[in-house]
């Protein structure tokens, strides 16, 4: 610490004080050793990155730049965080840059996903900008000569109160390394009630590339001198190479490498469609064996009972033994293998110069991928740079990592270049990884009043992450002839939980048991789809609760009220309901509601869905009319964001519920084009959606991008059984399991 820093801290210089000591204190033991005392824990992501100047730095010129390890995958993190750092540095959200992962550049915040994001990332800028204010602060106090209670800030500037003002960018000038400091655990952040800018519907700064066709994703990037590549995939997991001709694709046009090492096989050439070409010849040249490896579609989820198993109780919560229930109602729900499809195939691009690599990606993890790349390549992972950039169509674990290696892979071939590559839509649709099926098991007992006196929940899925820990979670890294071994599958554990996630109703109920069967052997590649687990499970829970409202013919909505004692809970379904017209609601022949609610893993957002629907009894199509949802995300920094989110995440979870399921015979997945594997289309799109934002100003922030998916399948659910009087427990609830169900 500088001499004039400490003597300002010497005379008690304000606000200040609270930023400049270390975040423990050091006490002399008895034999004149310095013993720690732990301090509190830093908030949010600092506790991994606790430099305060890892997240926020200020120019001399006074620009703002913020560095997060998070990525932006469209759902408006860039904006959320540029407006967090705004708001307590008191300036204009314009005036603040944002730099996201790169491992180079960002702190290392694992992967984007879980609804991570605000929890971890903005609660950490949140806090390091407010120090960096409080800092400032100091600075310009000494600098001035007046106490820091004395001064305000104002759009980058310390101002005294006869109106002497100096710059973010001066005071920082005037002592170069005065942000470099660790943080401490506590913040003076901005009061709640004087915020501008959070809470404020900010329009989205990386909406405007998006739609005026500049280059807003990976798949835009272009390098001078760049070249393309496509690979080859093993049409199945387990198939053998058994014959390559390649020297015929060797001379077409514009081919500059031919890479196989054993059963990865890739192609690059001058220019994309050379590529193409040239991909399509090497498919011809090559011969595999496939094995049969599969259960048929028909038997898969009796497969999925059957498979080897490794049991665990999440929730075992008795009470004494109530008298013989009224009723009791038991039932199965069933999920098959659905995938993210995403709307733009995976891309990367890589370049090998001077030693290092450098990798463009979409990859939700920039870290773990490096980590990956590294072992793949043999090199060491400061070798290994990767940046994000983001992708179009990204969500959960998609192709975006083994695009990735399969970049990195030709660019070692071909070093000096940066080689693109770019999945075709079969590569997407028959290579990443899907979402797991999942079968559910409920069981629950009534008593004499309605009210639920005992639950039993038992799931059976494989899991939920297989995400990139070493060479063996990438594609490429499995098919090298010394292929490496994949990470070997486990349950992510409690509270979020993976196949168990939200599998622990947030309902009052005196005694319950819930069972998690996690199943390791995964007959087709798996890992984490949207919402993991929780989709099925909030689908299983808030189908069943509303049959046991019906069977207690008690209002679905009362009777979820009745069973909760969560305030905030409550708020969010009477939002919903009242918004909705729930108690006006006027029967329709075909049409019908529905409701559904859910903590998104218990510990995340809150939210409610009812919406109404008509179904065609004779084609089996359903349309959505509208749909009302109320979400509680903890302080909202961005409303417009957080409905944003809300909505995708409710056509995304139709599109799910009424569409989708990954098709497959003995040997292959066999839905490679959207003829395959249909998908909602935009007519099929609920009419109207309103979502209501209940901001808590001043709470912390909670997790909202996955919130909508369980409700919105749920409520769905009910709404077609409300409409037609029959129960469809399995998904998709697509018009011929439809048709089947009212015609039986």
């Amino acid at each position: 610490m500088r001499a004039d820093r400490r003597a300002f801290l010497a005379a008690g210089g304000g606000l200040v004080v609270a930023f400049a000591i270390a975040p423990r204190a050091a006490a002399q033991g008895a034999g004149g050793e310095a013993s720690v005392r732990p301090g509190p824990q830093l908030p949010g992501s600092l506790k991994t990155q606790p430099m305060l100047d890892g997240w926020i730095r200020i120019a001399p010129d006074g620009a703002i730049t913020v560095f997060t390890g998070k990525a932006e995958l469209g759902q408006g993190i860039k904006t959320a965080l540029i407006q967090i750092a705004a708001e307590e540095l008191v300036v204009a959200p314009r005036r603040v840059a944002i730099v996201t992962a790169d491992t180079e550049r960002t702190a290392n915040e694992g992967y984007t996903a879980g609804s991570h994001s605000m929890q971890d990332s903005g609660t950490a800028i949140r806090h390091a900008a407010a120090q960096v204010r409080a800092i400032l602060i100091g600075l310009a106090a000494t600098r001035l000569h007046v106490a820091a209670e004395q001064l305000r800030v104002e759009d980058g500037a310390v101002i005294t109160a006869d109106g002497r003002r100096v710059g973010y960018g001066e005071l920082v000038v005037s002592d170069a390394r005065s942000l470099h400091v660790t943080a401490v655990a506590q913040s003076a952040l901005r009061d709640a009630d004087a915020h501008r800018v959070v809470g404020t519907s900010m329009q989205r700064v990386d909406i405007p590339a998006k739609v005026s066709g500049g280059a807003a994703y990976v798949q835009d990037l272009r390098f001078d001198g760049m070249v393309h590549g496509r690979i080859v995939r093993p049409p199945a997991a387990k198939a053998t190479l058994v014959g390559l001709d390649d020297a015929g694709v060797r001379t077409l046009p514009g081919v500059l490498q031919v890479v196989r090492d054993g059963r990865f096989v890739g192609v690059v050439a001058a220019r994309e469609y050379q590529a193409v070409v040239a991909q399509r010849a090497l498919a011809q040249a090559t011969r595999w064996d496939v094995p049969t490896q599969l259960p048929s579609l028909e038997t898969l989820f009796r497969s999925v009972r059957e498979a080897r198993s490794e049991d665990s109780v999440i929730l075992d919560r008795t009470a004494a033994a109530p008298a013989a229930p009224a009723a009791t109602l038991t039932a199965t729900y069933q999920r098959p293998y659905q995938m993210h499809a995403s709307i733009g195939p995976s891309c990367a691009v890589a370049r090998l110069a001077d030693g290092r690599m450098t990798v463009w990606t979409h990859s939700q993890g920039v870290y773990p991928l490096r980590k990956a790349l590294a072992e793949l390549l043999a090199m060491p992972p400061e070798s290994v740079r990767c940046i994000h950039v983001e992708g179009s169509g990204c969500y959960g674990h998609n192709g975006a990592d083994d695009v990735a290696g399969d970049a990195a892979l030709l660019a070692r071939a071909l070093p000096g270049r940066a080689v693109r590559v770019q999945w075709m839509r079969e590569d997407e649709h028959g290579h990443e990884p899907y979402g797991p099926p999942m079968v559910i098991d409920l069981r629950a007992a009534l008593d004499a009043s309605g009210a639920i006196v005992s639950w039993q929940h038992e799931v059976w899925s494989n899991s939920h992450s297989t995400r990139p820990g070493g060479a063996g979670d990438l594609l490429a890294g499995t098919e090298l002839a010394m292929p490496f071994a994949p990470t070997l599958p486990k349950p992510l554990p409690q509270p979020e939980g993976g196949g168990d996630r939200n599998a622990i109703p947030l309902y009052v109920l005196p005694s319950a048991r819930v069972v998690h069967h996690f199943l390791p052997d995964m007959p087709l590649r798996v890992s984490a789809l949207r919402s993991l687990g929780a989709y099925m499970n909030v689908f299983a829970i808030e189908c069943f609760v509303d049959e046991l409202a019906r069977e207690a013919r008690a209002d679905p909505v009362e009777f979820r009220l009745r069973h909760l004692g969560d305030a905030r809970a409550r708020d969010v379904i009477r939002a919903a309901a009242e918004r909705f017209g729930w108690a006006a609601w006027q029967t329709q022949a075909g049409h019908g509601r529905g409701f559904a609610f859910a903590r998104y893993k218990n510990l995340a957002a809150y939210c409610a869905i009812a919406l109404e629907l008509e179904v065609d009894r004779d084609t089996g199509d359903v349309r959505i009319d509208r749909a009302v949802a109320a979400v509680d995300s903890g302080e909202a920094v961005n409303p417009d964001g957080i409905a944003n989110q809300i909505e995708g995440g409710i056509v995304q979870s139709a599109s799910w519920t009424l569409a989708e399921q990954v098709r497959f015979d003995t040997r292959r997945a066999t839905s490679l084009d959207w003829g395959g594997y249909p998908i909602l289309r935009f007519p099929q799109v609920p009419g109207r959606i309103d979502v209501i934002v209940l901001d808590r100003r001043g709470k912390p922030f909670l997790g909202t991008g996955e919130a909508a998916q369980g409700p919105a399948a749920a409520a769905i659910a009910n709404a077609i059984a409300d409409a037609t009087g029959r129960r469809v427990r399995d998904l998709p609830l697509d018009p011929p399991r439809l048709r089947a169900t009212l015609a039986a």
